[in-house]
């Protein structure tokens, strides 16, 4: 019998776990060794045939004092408006890494974020999730 709170999981749940399942799958075809912008065509193609809706890339101004400015930064995908997912090939995570996303959640409005580093061995060593704790439940 299904528990209560695995029916009424948020949806944000359910479409972080799909996306740690697709990376998964992406690492387990693709192994460590490749750019970053190749994982994360993968990711985004997977995601899609498993009917989510991805953004690739997308802009993120800065509100500075009430105007709105362009500096360039680019969420690398953005899965059913809700996820925020950073793609990283690197020898190891480190706190900057966590904090740049930190960023993004907060400069996006989103809640939620997955870190995932393909430069590992096994990928459930290289997904990291991170909260911004303001309206997490929405």
């Amino acid at each position: 019998m299904t528990s209560p709170a695995i029916v009424l999981m948020p949806r944000i749940n359910q479409v972080s776990g799909i996306v740690v399942t697709a990376a998964m799958r992406v690492h387990s075809l693709l192994g460590p060794g490749l750019l970053e912008s190749a994982y994360q065509v993968c990711l985004a193609q997977e995601l899609r045939k498993r009917g989510l809706m991805v953004e690739t890339q997308v802009g993120l101004p800065v509100v500075y004092e009430g105007e709105k400015l362009d500096l360039g930064y680019r969420i690398d995908l953005l899965v059913e408006n809700l996820v925020i997912v950073e793609i990283k090939c690197v020898e190891a995570i480190h706190p900057v890494h966590e904090a740049q996303l930190l960023s993004y959640l907060r400069l996006s409005g989103k809640n939620v974020g997955l870190l995932i580093n393909f430069h590992v061995a096994r990928m459930k060593e290289g997904i990291k999730r991170l909260v911004d704790g303001r309206d997490w439940e929405k």
